[in-house]
């Protein structure tokens, strides 16, 4: 009785018996013996995104000075462009689906005319890790398609995450109190954003097909290590969407859900004697749900108390993008995206931004019925969970309903490690459908042909 309830929970428990199954993907076009997706839909949805592009690109124009104009409209052109090929390639050559694509496009373009509303000077940067993203993405894609690459690499993968995160805490310096960013040249990184893509990666890969116990205590001890580096840095916001990601992992493996509570426990037991025991870690969080007290309102709770009235002053339709005051306020690119955004597109816009975020779960949730290993099942999940916890973590801290961590909203808030971190896992929803890959897809349709037969 109690396995019984257990494979109830674990939805893939059942890998070998779902695959005999032979599930195929509805709205497939089968043609001279080749698996093809329908393409004229997606071309009147890219030509819709282009219009809709435009249109917040052309209302960026209005605040800004003549002697900007054309090397902004110039920006903008090229990341149309940028997206054009891409459809080309991927939809019209290789007859891939585009809805992830069309999403992370129209996200990353509302970050592009808020940076260029506010520093057009750093548009251009922005841009170059936007288009970097995307070949991040199809470079992930393509590298997901071997089951085998996969469970080679993720030993080299996880044991670089490792050493790429102690590294930063050997080299950075503190920045706004946390110790996470790495300055080269005159570029700045913040490797924790890219561990996150390795971090599911290594942990979706590892406990693909669980043989023993070994397996499991590779993982525990890899997710503890980066954790424990994170909270060395002070950067807390990214130590909680790891342990969160942990936990997702953990539970779509086994399924068990008294041992994650058993997990929760001792992490909240061990944050408590952290807060008691370390002063300076409470210090961080002294405001929390007392940023409206004169002692505060104007000092360690001004960023969240301005997100506030700023972002209700814009309404649903907003004061429009350069005519907000939220930007003034320090960090409001990156660690108060959500508010800029409600502030200058309105609450209906920002509205529209988290349901997309719901979304992109739905669809993992969605296409990992079909998935041809666990691996991606659970990559899929895992990477979408983690973007709706971070956006969560974003929108709730800067409204006081949980304390400020400083974490990107994906996809919108200004920053090159964010923006390649949101496609990187985007990549992940990506390969768990196997519509991605038509070698599989002519494989599984050629099994389903000699069943029936």
């Amino acid at each position: 009785m109690a396995n019984a309830k257990k494979e109830k929970y674990n939805i893939y428990a059942n890998d070998t018996r779902r695959r005999k199954k032979n599930y195929l993907p509805p709205d497939l076009v089968i043609k001279r013996g080749e698996i093809r997706e329908k393409a004229g839909k997606w071309l009147l949805l890219m030509l819709a995104l282009t219009v809709i592009e435009a249109a917040l690109d052309l209302s960026v124009f209005s605040g800004m000075e003549d002697g900007q104009v054309g090397k902004v409209a110039l920006m903008f052109a090229g990341y149309l462009a940028v997206q054009w090929l891409y459809f080309v390639a991927a939809a019209v050559i290789l007859h891939h689906r585009m809805e992830l694509e069309m999403a992370g496009f129209l996200l990353s373009s509302v970050s592009l005319a808020i940076t260029a509303s506010v520093y057009p000077d750093r548009l251009l940067t922005q841009l170059a890790a936007t288009v970097g993203g995307i070949g991040v993405f199809a470079f992930l894609v393509w590298f997901m398609g071997s089951v085998n690459r996969v469970t080679y690499s993720r030993m080299p993968v996880g044991v670089a995450a490792v050493g790429l995160l102690a590294l930063t805490l050997a080299l950075a310096q503190y920045n706004n109190g946390a110790k996470n960013w790495l300055f080269i040249g005159g570029l700045s990184i913040q490797p924790s954003e890219i561990v996150k893509v390795a971090f599911v990666f290594v942990g979706a890969a590892t406990l693909d097909k669980i043989q023993n116990t070994r397996s499991i205590a590779k993982y525990v001890v890899f997710s503890m290590v980066c954790v424990g580096l994170l909270f060395l840095m002070l950067d807390f916001g990214t130590a909680l969407i790891f342990f969160a990601t942990f936990l997702i992992i953990a539970f779509l493996r086994s399924g068990d859900v008294k041992t994650i509570v058993l997990i929760c426990t001792a992490a909240l037991l061990g944050g408590i004697f952290i807060i008691l025991y370390k002063p300076y870690v409470a210090n961080r969080f002294s405001t929390y749900r007392h940023i409206w007290e004169a002692a505060h309102i104007d000092d360690r709770g001004f960023q969240q108390t301005r997100t506030i009235i700023y972002a209700l002053s814009g309404g649903l339709f907003g004061v429009g993008l350069g005519n907000g005051r939220l930007r003034n306020v320090f960090a409001a690119t990156e660690d108060l995206a959500f508010g800029v955004v409600c502030e200058e597109l309105g609450m209906l816009t920002a509205a529209a931004i988290l349901i997309c975020y719901v979304l992109l779960l739905v669809h993992a949730i969605r296409s990992a019925r079909y998935a041809r290993s666990s691996f991606y099942a659970i990559a899929a999940c895992s990477a979408a969970g983690l973007m709706l916890f971070q956006a969560a973590l974003h929108v709730f801290g800067i409204t006081d309903i949980l304390p400020l961590t400083g974490v990107t909203l994906p996809f919108i808030s200004r920053g090159g490690s964010s923006m390649l971190c949101s496609w990187g896992l985007l990549a992940f929803l990506k390969a768990v459908d196997i519509r991605t890959y038509p070698k599989v897809m002519r494989e599984l349709y050629q099994q389903k042909e000699r069943t029936d037969a």
